[in-house]
């Protein structure tokens, strides 16, 4: 076995570990189906939509549905989950709306993207790889486990509240950053269908004022579904916390930010123009006044 199979065997057992500990965790003081925590259910849903969604895909040698896949299970959780609880108040119903806005959103505009491209060169290297392939998609069950966390809580709790000042404030906060995702992924397709700018980086609209605008917008949207979520809190419930705090990480340490700015560098590295967009332009936060590049 080769020393990367290895390391995919290791990644895939700490992932589902760690979505069962989610799962454990976001099921206490939950409502049950057929005696079974409603929660926990879900998160294993979750996984094994990720499992089957990868056999036809790695007998294909296909990371075309890849995101499809995903928003899909974020859609089809949600769903799920309201229509297994007794009681459906205000605050579930504002999650089951945001949830499904934003994964149609992202999950149609990931898709045509993917299928213009042809590929997804994230996959390259790993979809001939059984389990380096098999722990792409598992990881993506724990992403799903992990986001979805706060609003599977709030659906799933016997902790009900009525809609207050947090959901408010939450709500504003979705809003905001839904709006600076959808805008900075609209001017980057843009940006990129344009012939004249073939060849060039987007330095543009919002990405004039950060260099990751989109990913700003996905970390603050996710941050208003935690604060809508608060108030139902209560014991191993706030595990709920880490839903902002993995999209973070992942996205400034791993998966996200570090992967762009390396392809960049190698791409437009000692460029002029580049590097001082580079020099001026913050990586994640936009700044609010506008300066010259």
């Amino acid at each position: 076995m080769k020393k990367e199979d290895g390391k995919a065997i290791i990644g895939l057992i700490l992932a589902i570990l760690l979505g069962f500990g989610i799962a454990l965790a976001g099921s206490w003081n939950g409502i049950t189906y057929h005696g079974l925590p409603l929660f926990g259910l879900l998160v294993a849903f979750a996984f094994l939509i990720q499992w089957i969604a990868f056999i036809p895909a790695f007998l294909l040698q296909t990371e075309r549905f890849y995101d499809i896949v995903g928003s899909l299970t974020y859609i089809a959780l949600v769903i799920i989950s309201v229509c297994l609880s007794p009681i459906v108040d205000g605050r579930s119903a504002l999650m089951l709306i945001l949830v499904m806005i934003w994964a149609v959103r992202l999950g149609s505009f990931l898709f045509r993207r993917v299928l213009k491209a042809g590929k997804d060169g994230r996959f390259d290297e790993i979809k001939p790889h059984f389990f380096r392939f098999l722990t792409a998609w598992t990881l993506q069950a724990l992403w799903i486990t992990f986001t979805l966390s706060a609003a599977l809580i709030v659906i799933t709790t016997s902790n009900r509240k009525e809609l207050d000042l947090f959901a408010l404030f939450g709500f504003l906060v979705w809003i905001i950053g839904f709006t600076l995702e959808a805008v900075a992924d609209l001017q980057k397709s843009r940006f990129k269908t344009d012939p004249t700018n073939n060849g060039k980086f987007i330095n543009t609209g919002l990405w004039s004022r950060s260099r990751h605008p989109n990913y700003f917008g996905e970390i603050m949207l996710w941050t208003g579904v935690l604060i809508i979520a608060l108030p139902v809190l209560k014991g191993w419930n706030w595990v709920a916390l880490v839903s902002p705090v993995f999209v973070a990480i992942l996205l400034t340490q791993i998966s996200g930010i570090p992967i762009l700015e390396k392809r960049a560098d190698q791409k437009w590295g000692g460029q002029e123009d580049y590097e001082t967009y580079k020099q001026n332009t913050p990586v994640l936060i936009p700044r609010l006044s506008a300066k010259n590049n």
